[in-house]
């Protein structure tokens, strides 16, 4: 049976990704940071309709992309000397969205996309993001994703086609695989509803909210047994 951290723990982290994004696309003129390929879209969006924000859009998949081989490479490194590789990500994450945050609330709200504060701002989200996301597919490989949903909703999808007709399949998929990705898109959605309406009321502010849901991660993870090396 899969210990209380291994469930709890993606549901945070999809919450904490649906929210960072939505935020962040509110706030820094449509600048995806966790679902950073959606960012060619509104890259596109931004030179056709003479819009802000290009320049981050640029900057966001190869900003992702360094610090996803940068997580890589420290989660190999640490874990020669410690069990709790997983959980130091999780801190570096945190100071990053507490930075983040800071820097939101200090210069937000952001009228201008490709201003310095702006671009700084949501690079330090993206790389807060690509934490998460090298550090789940590391350390959770298991679990849905916290952030690409499209692929997550399209199995659920199948999985439900597959339990209404199982045909010459032999079997109905697992039905606790089904409830596990579609709890974990619920909460992505409930992480993404919750920063739109704390955005409308607080502004810049919001962004106080996702370093406590990743100091919850971290707590959650540090009550858990701890991992073999």
């Amino acid at each position: 049976m899969a210990s209380t951290d291994s469930r709890i723990v993606p549901l945070l982290l999809s919450v904490n990704a649906g929210y960072v994004d939505t935020a962040g696309f509110l706030a820094l003129q449509g600048l995806f940071t966790a679902h950073v390929t959606g960012n060619f879209v509104t890259l596109g969006a931004a030179l056709a309709l003479g819009t802000s924000g290009a320049v981050a859009k640029l900057l966001a998949l190869p900003v992702f992309c360094v610090v996803v081989i940068a997580t890589r490479l420290a989660g190999t490194l640490l874990s020669r000397r410690w069990s709790r590789a997983f959980e130091i990500l999780i801190v570096v994450k945190l100071a990053l969205l507490v930075i983040g945050a800071a820097l939101a609330i200090h210069f937000g709200p952001f009228h201008h996309g490709d201003s310095r504060e702006a671009i700084i701002t949501g690079m330090v989200l993206v790389a807060a993001m690509a934490i998460q996301n090298g550090g789940h597919r590391i350390y959770l490989p298991s679990s849905p994703p916290s952030t690409l949903m499209t692929g997550t909703t399209t199995q659920v999808m199948i999985d439900l086609a597959d339990r209404i007709y199982v045909g010459d399949k032999g079997q109905a998929p697992p039905s606790a695989r089904l409830v596990q990705m579609s709890v974990n898109v619920l909460v992505f959605a409930l992480g993404c509803g919750a920063a739109a309406l704390l955005f409308a009321r607080l502004g810049s502010w919001c962004f106080a909210v996702p370093p406590i849901i990743a100091a919850l991660t971290l707590a959650v993870r540090l009550a858990g047994p701890q991992p073999a090396r």
